[in-house]
């Protein structure tokens, strides 16, 4: 079931943290859900992009480089009242600093943290405060490859492959971001959950199993864009 905004247009999110590569991983990961992103570097441009965008939630880092997680929530609230908000915090941070907040209906994850987790109390805020869940379609369609995320089944040209269940969730993600390099830190993070870190060789891996399983004696649709990552694109 995919959450949507009640005119059944998808819902809007706006990611706030000054680490860039993070507010990247996390981006990703909400756009895989199918909602629009917005991404802020600093608390001013967060209030911003608040009033540009009226997002239906915001993932918020507590520590900003010009002003803290708390005073943007300050200046949001002020024309936005009852927009959800999960802060990220760090582990060492003052927990009662958002105890308070988090009373109010909003949620916190503390750093490290996985998307995984991220999503699901994102999920849980926007259902509360009214988002609308339709039914999706199940089956993923790039060029002559289908994958029906219900039955698990994988073809191409008509064919039937068989994939392993981390094989499947690895061309599960590539083909619901098609023509998108996607580095070796996002492919982990989805597909492994791991926390920002693990093994990037494992990608390397299960990538070549998948092209020897979905390429092999066809035109190739899975590249290697060196120093980037890996796309999935059609044949041309």
């Amino acid at each position: 079931m995919e959450l949507t905004r009640p005119d059944g247009t998808p819902l809007r999110v706006l990611v706030v943290d000054d680490e860039v590569n993070i507010a990247e991983l996390i981006s990703m990961a909400l756009r895989y859900e199918g909602w629009e992103v917005s991404v802020a570097h600093s608390g001013t441009k967060a209030v911003a992009a608040a009033k540009d965008v009226k997002p239906d939630a915001i993932v918020l880092d507590m520590m900003l480089p010009d002003f803290d997680g708390m005073e943007v929530l300050r200046r949001v609230r002020a024309t936005e009242p009852d927009v959800p908000v999960v802060f990220l915090t760090a582990r060492d941070s003052v927990e009662d600093r958002v105890a308070g907040l988090t009373a109010g209906g909003d949620d916190y994850v503390t750093k490290p943290f996985s998307l995984e987790e991220l999503v699901a109390r994102l999920r849980g805020l926007m259902r509360r405060s009214g988002a609308h869940q339709v039914a999706t379609s199940s089956v993923l369609v790039v060029g002559d490859l289908e994958l029906n995320e219900d039955s698990h089944e994988v073809f191409r040209g008509g064919e039937e492959i068989s994939l392993t269940a981390t094989e499947f969730e690895l061309l599960r993600f590539l083909m619901r971001n098609p023509r998108r390099v996607l580095s070796k830190a996002q492919i982990l993070d989805r597909v492994w959950n791991y926390d920002f870190g693990g093994q990037a060789n494992v990608v390397e891996l299960y990538i070549s199993y998948l092209r020897k399983k979905i390429d092999a004696g066809r035109e190739p649709m899975i590249h290697t864009m060196r120093g980037a990552g890996y796309v999935l694109k059609p044949p041309s």
